[in-house]
């Protein structure tokens, strides 16, 4: 399996990815690393892997349709088939999310589908609830929706905030992308009436799906 990694920002998921692929731990190679923004710290981190890069910034683009015929384009002539969005912060089209319909994955930092969208963290504070998390999903066109692959539970402390809180749910999103991946790429996930079911075993026993961080 070959992958296109879709980032805005820092990259630390992105760099979960390239370490997980490059020690064999994930049957997978990073063809491509793609940015919508220019200046990203993502970029670097791929750049000191070897991983190709291309910056494609969406406001030289006049609609959004252009930007993700760009992008298409540049996932296939890098010879990927599958992508991961990691921190992409741009909302793809219908006819983009269709066009890789179980071949493109996300990570949201909440348990969904509670608290989809933006400020995850400040949300699941303010309703106080026990415990959040983060989620690894196949993308569908509705935001922050479509059939879960992995998922980590973190409790929300009693003094934690937005920054605290958010710390640990990125240590656990660290531990669960890479596990996706894995599990895909080696032929273990299908997608059966809109859940996933994973084949021949469950989740790797040695993985936890629960931060170690809990506190």
């Amino acid at each position: 399996m070959k992958i296109a990694v879709f980032i805005s920002g820092r990259g630390s998921n992105l760099q979960a990815l390239i370490e997980g692929c490059q020690s064999g731990e994930v049957p997978a190679e990073i063809g491509l690393v793609v940015s919508n923004r220019p200046g990203a710290q993502g970029l670097k981190r791929a750049a000191a892997a070897g991983i190709a890069t291309a910056v494609i910034d969406h406001t030289t683009y006049d609609s959004r349709e252009s930007f993700d015929a760009a992008l298409d384009a540049a996932t296939q002539r890098a010879g990927c088939d599958f992508i991961c969005l990691a921190g992409f912060m741009r909302i793809l089209t219908e006819d983009f999310v269709r066009s890789w319909r179980d071949r493109m994955l996300n990570i949201h930092p909440a348990l969904l589908p509670a608290f989809p969208g933006i400020n995850c963290h400040a949300r699941a504070i303010e309703m106080g609830v026990r415990i959040t998390g983060c989620t690894v999903h196949f993308c569908r066109p509705e935001l922050d929706n479509g059939p879960i692959v992995t998922q980590a539970a973190v409790p929300v402390l009693p003094d934690d905030t937005e920054e605290t809180l958010a710390a640990r749910i990125l240590e656990a999103e660290h531990v669960i992308y890479p596990m996706a991946v894995k599990l895909i790429a080696e032929g273990r996930v299908r997608v059966i009436n809109e859940k996933v079911r994973i084949m021949d075993g469950a989740y790797p026993e040695r993985e936890k799906l629960i931060s170690p961080v809990a506190g």
